[in-house]
């Protein structure tokens, strides 16, 4: 196999179990590892690879195309072998390549392979993830932009069976000219200061962590928790794969700060082991829950000290401007709490509506906030 780019080899170079590429745009993280993964299958036979993405779309737009466009470069491409509706290939020695997307969950849980190559991971959940990995044999490829810190930074890198390297437009010598101009343009628009193209270039430009354009949540630092007065805990139940989470918050209304700390965030916990939880964590310690379930509620009061939070129409953005109003300090080891702010961003800035994912910390951290802020005079949550 020729390994015509600067990218192409160092993606080759990889051995550990788990392989991270980041990198920016036109580094070729995804044309790069394509050949590697034809090559492995052509050259073993009877290997089972699996590529995913986060939807079939997604998949059909990138990486599929992608891969038919690299046969039929290298002549290798027969129409006979690709079973469009399985979207499997088949090679004549008995390897396949699948191809199929993490919102299928019966996939996720579903066949073993020996290889797995995550296209575009900061797309995908840590939990599809593990799945996809646990039923993995061999190695494994992610990449993606890294737009803001996520699952890979926080709970794989430093991992002694993982690797990563960052690429950028430098490492592919076939990037084409038209986008190498549109990032030195960009460049030159870093260079004078500009906030979005610092941001922009940064992570497309050099392939390393950016913050997302949009946040909700801007004004927050990291640094101790305090107790200036009374501390009051925020609590978001979790539903299906979702985690339930538990944080504490003290607000300083003098200095306009809010100090927060995470207590847990964790999946499929009984009402039992959430009540035992609460009460290690918050002790006597006022706790106000998400109310879409009442009865949750009334049997955690044998174990702590739990009201529900009052919800009505508009009381997402209220939550929110309260919030906004404060400087937020976020205790260093809230790994899941900054994951969350870091990606918690404005679906549409205008008419305010936030994205539904990333949301389950800083659900219970408007919970707690507002019950404290709607009311001071009677320490009631209201919506006017």
């Amino acid at each position: 196999m020729l390994l015509s780019t600067t990218a192409q080899r160092k993606i080759a170079r990889l051995r550990k179990r788990i392989r991270i590429v980041q990198g920016g745009t036109s580094s070729s993280k995804t044309f790069s590892i394509l050949p590697l993964l034809i090559n492995y299958a052509t050259t073993h036979p009877n290997s089972e690879i699996s590529i995913v993405s986060e939807s079939v779309p997604h998949l059909k737009r990138g990486v599929i195309r992608d891969f038919k466009k690299i046969m039929e470069w290298s002549n290798n491409w027969f129409s006979e072998n690709y079973n469009r509706q399985a979207m499997t290939y088949t090679f004549g020695n008995g390897s396949w390549i699948e191809f199929f997307s993490a919102d299928n969950p019966s996939k996720l849980r579903g066949s073993r392979r020996q290889i797995l190559f995550i296209n575009e991971c900061n797309n995908v959940d840590f939990e599809s993830y593990q799945q996809l990995a646990i039923r993995t044999s061999k190695f494994i490829y992610l990449d993606f932009n890294p737009t803001a810190e996520f699952w890979v930074n926080t709970e794989l890198e430093g991992d002694p069976d993982a690797e990563k390297i960052i690429l950028t437009w430098k490492d592919n010598e076939a990037a084409p000219k038209a986008a190498v101009d549109e990032i030195l343009k960009a460049k030159r628009k870093a260079e004078t200061g500009n906030k979005f193209y610092l941001n922009w270039f940064r992570v497309y430009g050099l392939g390393k962590i950016g913050r997302l354009s949009g946040a909700v949540y801007e004004n927050w630092e990291l640094g101790a928790f305090q107790t200036i007065g009374k501390t009051v805990l925020g609590q978001d139940f979790g539903f299906s794969n979702d985690p339930s989470t538990l944080l504490k918050t003290n607000i300083d209304k003098k200095n306009k700060i809010i100090y927060v700390q995470e207590c847990f965030y964790l999946p499929k916990l009984t009402a039992s082991q959430l009540g035992d939880l609460n009460q290690k964590h918050a002790g006597k310690d006022l706790i106000i829950a998400d109310s879409a379930d009442p009865r949750l509620i009334d049997s955690l009061k044998q174990y702590c000290n739990i009201v529900p939070a009052i919800k009505g129409q508009g009381s997402i953005v209220y939550g929110i401007a309260m919030i906004q109003d404060y400087k937020l300090v976020i205790d260093p080891d809230s790994k899941n709490l900054i994951n969350e702010l870091r990606n918690y961003v404005w679906l549409e800035k205008k008419s305010q509506t936030p994205i539904s994912k990333f949301d389950h910390l800083l659900d219970a951290l408007r919970y707690s906030v507002s019950y404290q802020l709607a009311n001071p005079n009677s320490g009631e949550y209201h919506i006017w």
